[in-house]
């Protein structure tokens, strides 16, 4: 599952790759933490690495999965 998460004051998103986690868990953990007035927002990827981000700092979080196509670049439609 990929999770992008935007950070105020930066143009740049934070993306972590997570196991295949349910979602509807990491939207009630991320909740848990941004409502207790929890300092850090911690996130631990699919590697076994952990990331923090200032909970203060959060713009927004992005769930999304892997299998989604992305796309890139320019196309023309007819």
């Amino acid at each position: 599952m990929d999770v992008r998460i935007g950070v105020t004051h930066t143009p740049r998103e934070i993306e972590v790759e997570l196991d295949d986690a349910d979602g509807d868990k990491l939207v009630k953990d991320v909740e848990a933490a941004l409502s207790k007035g929890s300092n850090m927002l911690w996130v631990t990827d699919r590697k076994g690495r952990r990331v923090g981000i200032p909970a203060e700092k959060v713009a927004y979080i992005e769930i999304g999965s892997p299998s989604e196509e992305r796309r890139v670049g320019f196309g023309v439609h007819s």
